[in-house]
């Protein structure tokens, strides 16, 4: 089984869209059994907090389901029980490098890296676009599936 962890800062926009997208992607391939799929916050600001109107808003749109969840923070257990840790920007890797020790058995990178690009998923949360935030997700999640 195939274990992944999506991570960024609070837990409610990037990491729990690119959950249930990831979920989507996998059952629609038929593979729901060969995969582990969770998300979590580098901070503590939303945890126990659902997913935000505009994630549920853009995953409704699209036609992705989901369900209620509370915001989560990583923690140490996190890196040996997941082979995958993906932050979506580079400060959400600079916590879990500080997290995880420098991350030795090689486990974290960003999203967007599984498509072949170095940069960062930017934060509806800020920018307000929750539709470039789902397809960057998209993208990155389509290049991990096909990775795996």
């Amino acid at each position: 089984m195939i274990k992944i962890l999506f991570v960024c800062h609070g837990n409610i926009c990037r990491s729990p869209m690119a959950e249930f997208v990831m979920k989507d992607l996998v059952r629609k391939a038929g593979r729901e059994k060969d995969f582990l799929i969770e998300s979590a916050a580098t901070s503590t600001e939303e945890i126990g907090n659902d997913i935000h109107y505009g994630t549920r808003t853009k995953l409704q749109q699209e036609g992705i389901p989901f369900s209620r969840r509370a915001a989560r923070q990583i923690t140490a257990a996190d890196y040996d029980k997941y082979d995958y840790l993906i932050g979506m920007d580079e400060e959400n890797l600079y916590y879990m490098n500080r997290r995880w020790n420098n991350d030795p058995d090689g486990k974290i990178s960003l999203l967007l890296e599984f498509a072949g690009k170095n940069r960062d998923i930017a934060d509806p949360w800020y920018t307000g676009n929750f539709d470039r935030t789902y397809l960057d997700i998209l993208e990155g999640c389509e290049a991990l599936l096909k990775a795996n």
